[in-house]
């Protein structure tokens, strides 16, 4: 539906740049120009290379020239491939028993969970991660676990 209303302007036929002209909206957003290289599959929107799918503007080129939008789809989006994917017979996990021995250990270090709450309610929920490779210190002592009360060199000595 998006794609009817842009306004396509064939700007090279020969190597496929396009520009079209997105419609202007209700609060006097749109009217935007994009470029549109159908050959290199790009659009100056930058939802076709991110997403990997025709935007509505190679929509919009596509009814122009009456060729078919499905022909700019990567395989792995089609039919086809989707049908090939399920049409295997899939089997259950089995149970833990039957799992082999890792010949490693997975260490996980659970993130500090922090809220402020108001009675039942949190106000503000922050994940606080710390890093773990260093041990904790006090901010005004290069040394480790160094804390207020156990460390000497933040105080001024007595000589």
């Amino acid at each position: 539906m998006k794609s009817r209303e842009h306004k396509v302007t064939t700007y090279n036929l020969r190597e496929g740049i396009y520009m079209v002209k997105s419609p202007i909206r209700v609060y006097g957003t749109g009217n935007n120009v994009y470029t549109l290289q159908i050959n290199n599959k790009s659009c100056s929107c930058g939802k076709w290379q991110t997403y990997t799918l025709p935007c509505s503007y190679v929509l919009a080129v596509c009814r122009e020239n009456g060729s078919r939008a499905n022909t700019y789809v990567l395989e792995i989006y089609s039919r086809q491939t989707y049908i090939r994917t399920y049409q295997t017979n899939f089997h259950p996990v089995l149970s833990e028993n039957f799992w082999r021995d890792a010949h490693f250990n997975l260490i996980f270090y659970p993130p500090n969970m922090k809220s402020n709450r108001v009675g039942n309610r949190a106000i503000s929920g922050k994940m606080d991660y710390k890093n773990l490779d260093s041990p904790p210190r006090y901010d005004k002592c290069p040394m480790p676990r160094h804390n207020r009360k156990n460390c000497n060199n933040s105080r001024p000595s007595n000589v």
